[in-house]
């Protein structure tokens, strides 16, 4: 089992800087890819970037350039920074751990960026 917890959401003008954090724990050796997702009101579930464990990164054409992410071994903490940020980045970000048999979910943190 996975556990995923996420944090750092909240209110952004657009144009700012906003760091989520996701904090994973329990079979964290198991873990093969974490990344986030997003969904926005009345929109489904979008894909925004992801790393595997052997390093290589993978970002959706929507946020390239603006968007990167990071991890932190030591905390075994995957982070998504965010900058430039628009209204179309509105949404609740979670996260994810993906492993041989399933994905795993975390509760979600909610971004806003107000105009």
């Amino acid at each position: 089992q996975v556990q995923l917890v996420e944090s750092g959401g909240g209110l952004v003008q657009a144009g700012g800087s906003l760091r989520i954090s996701c904090a994973a724990s329990g079979s964290i050796a198991s873990i093969n890819a974490m990344g986030w997702y997003r969904q926005a009101p009345g929109k489904q579930r979008e894909w925004v970037a992801s790393f595997t464990t052997a390093g290589s990164t993978n970002y959706a054409n929507s946020v390239k350039g603006r968007i990167s992410i990071s991890r932190d071994n030591a905390r075994n903490t995957v982070y998504l920074q965010m900058n430039s940020l628009n209204t179309e980045d509105t949404a609740v970000y979670y996260c994810y751990a993906a492993t041989m048999t399933r994905m795993y979910w975390g509760q979600g943190t909610q971004v806003t960026v107000s105009s």
